[in-house]
């Protein structure tokens, strides 16, 4: 049965957060090994579980009204929040995850669609993502590019000054 992508209700809350875990849980020991330990402890010091629960928790609190939720069969299998940027004739998809039980069918593509609408409807003329470039990160980089999107490269560095 293909998603159904509907706006995100409070109803949706514990089913999006505990998803989002799951579906980040391969991701943050590659991201671990990847990155200085001083730049991962900055950003993780309570772990990465009570980071992402925090950030997510802000986004579902603060902006339900981005937000859009991918159900399959009933049960909660992903979500989106899109963001805009008329400044830049730009939206964003901010936040994107998949319950891995629902991963490569068809759930990405079709929260990322949903974004794309509501960036047209808002009249802008392009979608931005981002993500990581370390290991972890690597199958939503392919699922980007297999949607399309063009890379910009970026470098980001950081200088640890307690040393």
């Amino acid at each position: 049965m293909p998603p159904v992508v509907t706006p995100y209700e409070a109803g949706h809350r514990r089913a999006v957060l505990d998803l989002s875990l799951r579906a980040w849980e391969p991701v943050f020991p590659q991201l671990h090994d990847a990155v200085p330990r001083f730049v991962y402890d900055a950003f993780y010091p309570d772990g990465w579980r009570a980071r992402q629960l925090d950030d997510l928790a802000a986004v579902l609190d603060g902006e339900p009204q981005n937000v859009d939720v991918a159900t399959v069969d009933g049960s909660v299998a992903g979500w989106v929040c899109t963001r805009l940027h008329p400044e830049d004739d730009m939206g964003e998809i901010h936040v994107l995850a998949v319950d891995p039980d629902h991963q490569r069918h068809g759930v990405a593509a079709a929260l990322t669609a949903r974004s794309a609408e509501r960036i047209r409807a808002a009249g802008l003329g392009m979608v931005m993502v981002e993500t990581g470039d370390d290991p972890g990160h690597a199958a939503a980089r392919s699922t980007y590019e297999a949607f399309g999107f063009a890379r910009w490269p970026v470098a980001r560095y950081f200088k640890d000054l307690r040393e």
